[in-house]
């Protein structure tokens, strides 16, 4: 297996690490789009050890009459692949440690990756070598997907070792690995493993990407999918992004495709994001007008403003407002209180609890004045609570006297009291 190889597997693989960390603990979710799918389509597994699994490029793994000079001496330690592989693992340059890692998994045979691999999960997985795991696991993939899938299936509780194999599979046989996924899930909801598999195949063919993702039913898989297929989309361009987005049937998948889209062209064009959200109103475009507009404010806020001005009154508008006075009040909390004191007609709830929140590292007095327009009586004690505990922990003597000064609900008073008289014993 060339280097060549293994760093693209290496970008695969780093991007399936934060997928193992956002999930962990959690087990697969149960449930297939096809329950129907044939378990006897799926390729068989070549004979072992070392035969006809193929790597990207179509290179296969080398017999060791064709190793070079340099796989001979790393591979005079390989009798004992564990030693080595410790041995990388544990060292301290980033660099030498990455080198010598490609070096490793260059010289082992197909038959060894189920061994070092058992070996470096028995030696207990950490945050920092989940990078090297991953790259094994890539490589393993690439010339025995259907042992590593097996491997994977008994060992592992969570989705991150199947879908990082699925992933460097579905890039060199993509309909294999669709096979599988369905083939490996039964029940209702969404198919954990086709989740890998649309991140391997996104980069390759968009287009077929969009179509599994499309399969599948709402779900945190769906949004998992998106975020895999996105960054590729992006890369096509802005226009061709939007066409995209708006090519998407189901609105709740296109909304978060909205969002997620707006988020990432804001940086770039926020006028022209704020205009196209415009263009596309709905529940997407107002829970994203205030970010774009937020953003657009740290570098123009005079043209930012202008267009909140333009906008007709609604949704849009309110969105608008609290993105506003959200980034001003990050830097100067008065001058943001007198601009949505000048603009109250906009307001609602969100608006003055977010300025509330916003405000209250800077201003907290000022900021726990604006939680009483809060007209949702639930939400304004439960900010309150929440804001002014804070302030006691942070600043006890400024927010009990505000606190005594103020006119609050009975519960919330009740409450803060509570808290003032425990925080005073501690004192004591």
């Amino acid at each position: 297996m060339n280097s060549r190889n293994l760093i693209t597997a290496a970008a695969v693989a780093t991007v399936a690490v934060g997928a193992f960390f956002a999930g962990r603990m959690s087990s697969p979710a149960p449930g297939s789009d096809d329950p129907t799918a044939d378990a006897s389509a799926i390729p068989q597994r070549p004979d072992r050890p070392g035969s006809s699994g193929s790597l990207a490029g179509g290179e296969r793994t080398r017999p060791r009459s064709e190793r070079t000079e340099r796989d001979t001496t790393v591979g005079s330690r390989m009798e004992r692949p564990g030693e080595e592989m410790m041995r990388i693992i544990q060292g301290k340059d980033p660099l030498l440690k990455a080198q010598a890692w490609l070096d490793f998994i260059n010289t082992l045979d197909a038959d060894q990756f189920e061994s070092v691999v058992a070996e470096l999960r028995g030696a207990g997985l950490q945050q920092s070598n989940m990078s090297e795991y991953g790259m094994l696991l890539t490589a393993w993939a690439k010339v025995d997907p259907l042992a590593a899938l097996d491997y994977a299936s008994e060992n592992t509780g969570s989705p991150f070792a199947r879908n990082t194999i699925l992933a460097a599979w579905a890039a060199t046989d993509p309909e294999a690995a669709i096979m599988w996924a369905g083939a490996n899930h039964d029940g209702d909801g969404a198919n954990p493993w086709m989740v890998g598999v649309i991140n391997g195949l996104a980069a390759y063919d968009p287009v077929r990407a969009t179509e599994l993702m499309n399969d599948l039913p709402y779900s945190r898989e769906r949004g998992e999918a998106l975020g895999a297929i996105m960054p590729q989309i992006l890369a096509q361009g802005a226009d061709a992004a939007k066409d995209w987005v708006n090519s998407l049937a189901d609105e709740r998948l296109r909304d978060g495709a909205i969002g997620r889209l707006a988020d990432e062209l804001a940086r770039q064009d926020p006028e022209g994001t704020a205009q196209w959200l415009a263009s596309n109103p709905g529940e997407a475009a107002r829970r994203s007008m205030d970010d774009v507009l937020s953003t657009w404010a740290r570098s123009d806020v005079d043209a930012a403003t202008s267009y909140y001005y333009d906008l007709p009154q609604g949704d849009l508008r309110t969105s608008a407002l609290r993105g506003l006075t959200n980034q001003m009040a990050t830097n100067d909390p008065q001058a943001a209180a007198a601009f949505l004191d000048a603009n109250a007609a906009d307001a609602d709830d969100r608006v003055y609890q977010q300025f509330a929140w916003h405000s209250f590292r800077e201003d907290p007095s000022l900021a726990a004045n604006y939680i009483g327009r809060i007209q949702d009586v639930e939400e304004r004690d439960s900010t309150y609570r929440r804001m002014l505990d804070g302030w006691l922990r942070r600043d006890f003597d400024a927010a009990s006297a505000w606190i005594g000064s103020a006119q609050l609900p009975e519960d919330v008073s009740n409450h803060l009291n509570r808290r003032i008289e425990e925080q005073q014993q501690r004192q004591n």
